[in-house]
């Protein structure tokens, strides 16, 4: 680890430690959690990082917890902006984003809204950044007795959008309906054309590095491409990122991102949904290298 340089007197040194701001090696590390979660999970995950790059400034979110997760993300965006920015100013050289499932989307939904940030690398954890079509874990505590195929009977209305699951669930069967009634994903995307697509698109570019992770054994995130920018069309077949309309269309900065050869994907079999955060495989193969 390259160590921090000091110069005796100096009054720029000076002044950075009266204000608090951080001058470490390696960038400070925010974690944003997912659905019908806390800070607790994630103690490995904080372990795992102050191992391999000790005295990193690791932050877990404690916010929206557990049941207060289901609440609308464009709330969870504003009130994470809050509890982020103090972090961020006191961070010269950025800071590392690392946000998981439900909160991939959330901090998605930051970057494209800050036009301050100083986030270096997003690292998006098994997150349903395309959105999601299946009633899988997790949601079965939302919708335990309802079918995939009538939940947009459920959330696209007024009401439905006051649930966050609601506000990226993806219903390739209801295009219209998708576009006409979700508040949150479609505007995220692009796809539904709004006044501040251009300064999102800005915004989302200022990023260095964006890091997608996912595979096939998620058993939650429905389709697991979802992860990757890749969704279902209507006969439920998965198209892949580079041939999503979002994509071509560039309308969110994902191709220009991906041109500047600045998207990169970790996919590993065998982890499911509720491992990504706590395996020690992930961290090492996925997340690690990141995060200097």
């Amino acid at each position: 680890m390259k160590s921090p340089q000091v110069i005796r007197g100096s009054p720029t040194l000076l002044l950075l430690l009266l204000t608090g701001v951080c001058i470490d090696a390696y960038r400070p590390v925010v974690i944003v959690h997912g659905l019908f979660q806390g800070p607790e999970p994630f103690k490995k995950l904080v372990q795992y990082i102050t191992k391999a790059h000790p005295g990193t400034k690791v932050k877990v979110i404690s916010l929206y917890n557990n049941e207060n997760s289901l609440r609308p993300l464009w709330r969870q965006v504003q009130d994470f902006r809050k509890a982020i920015d103090p972090i961020m100013r006191k961070a010269p050289n950025g800071i590392h984003l690392l946000c998981y499932s439900q909160g991939g989307l959330i901090c998605r939904a930051l970057l494209a809204t800050t036009p301050y940030h100083n986030v270096h690398t997003f690292i998006s954890l098994a997150s349903p950044q395309a959105g999601q079509y299946g009633i899988t874990g997790y949601l079965k505590q939302i919708f335990p007795f309802t079918f995939k195929s009538i939940v947009f009977h459920i959330c696209y209305n007024s009401m439905g959008q006051t649930l966050s699951i609601c506000n990226f669930w993806n219903d390739p069967h209801h295009r219209f309906r998708y576009f006409q009634s979700n508040i949150f994903l479609p505007q995220l995307d692009g796809d539904k054309p709004h006044n501040d697509m251009k300064s999102w698109r800005q915004n989302f570019l200022r990023i260095k590095k964006l890091v997608l992770i996912g595979g096939p054994d998620d058993g939650v995130i429905t389709p697991w491409q979802s992860s990757l920018f890749g969704f279902y069309d209507s006969r439920e077949h998965v198209v892949q990122m580079m041939d999503e309309q979002f994509y071509k269309e560039d309308t969110f900065g994902l191709k220009t991102l991906n041109a500047r050869g600045d998207v990169s994907t970790c996919v590993l079999p065998g982890v499911e949904h509720s491992d990504w955060y706590s395996s020690s495989e992930v961290f090492r193969r996925c997340i690690k290298k990141w995060l200097t």
